[in-house]
């Protein structure tokens, strides 16, 4: 199948926040989706941009079944390691059921590993559900290794009243 990845462009953030939904329902989350195609605008084209994100784009002659010519995205944004130094953290990585198994998530996965070595990182990571076997097996199968079984990572995380309560504890200034 013809498509091409680019990177996203403001205009795209609608078909990305449709796209992060559709995620969010095959996550079994919806609930869970906060965010606008308004935030997405401000965050990621701004002076200083929070994220970037790559878009995969079909021609109109292949658009989907509901008539969309954008039909997948790759979220991530730039850490950084004690140990190691840059790294790329990929948030998303989507491709719209119709159009799995062309290589379009492959190829977003190959351009956000390119877009980090060009700015001199050293990994690439990323979170997957426990669940979710074929995303697991589809990043095994690019050389991916599982920290979670041979290093023991735990991903933590704080929010709401926990975030609140963890910054109202700050030492005053």
């Amino acid at each position: 199948m013809n498509f091409k990845i680019r990177p996203a462009t403001k205009e795209d953030c609608k078909g990305i926040s449709r796209m992060i939904m559709e995620l969010a329902v095959y996550v079994k989350m919806p609930d869970q989706v906060k965010i606008s195609h308004e935030e997405l605008e401000r965050d990621g084209f701004c002076q200083n941009p929070f994220f970037e994100c790559l878009v995969a784009e079909v021609p109109e002659e292949n658009k989907s079944t509901e008539g969309f010519t954008l039909v997948g995205y790759a979220f991530y944004f730039y850490t950084y390691s004690t140990w190691k130094g840059r790294s790329v953290y990929l948030e998303d990585l989507y491709v719209m059921p119709e159009f799995r198994g062309n290589g379009i998530g492959k190829g977003l996965l190959s351009k956000v590993a390119e877009v980090g070595k060009k700015k001199q990182c050293v990994r690439l990571q990323m979170s997957v559900f426990d669940w979710n076997t074929p995303s697991r097996d589809f990043y095994a199968a690019k050389g991916a290794q599982d920290l979670t079984e041979s290093e023991g990572w735990h991903f933590i995380r704080f929010d709401n009243q926990s975030l609140d309560n963890l910054a109202n504890e700050a030492p005053k200034d």
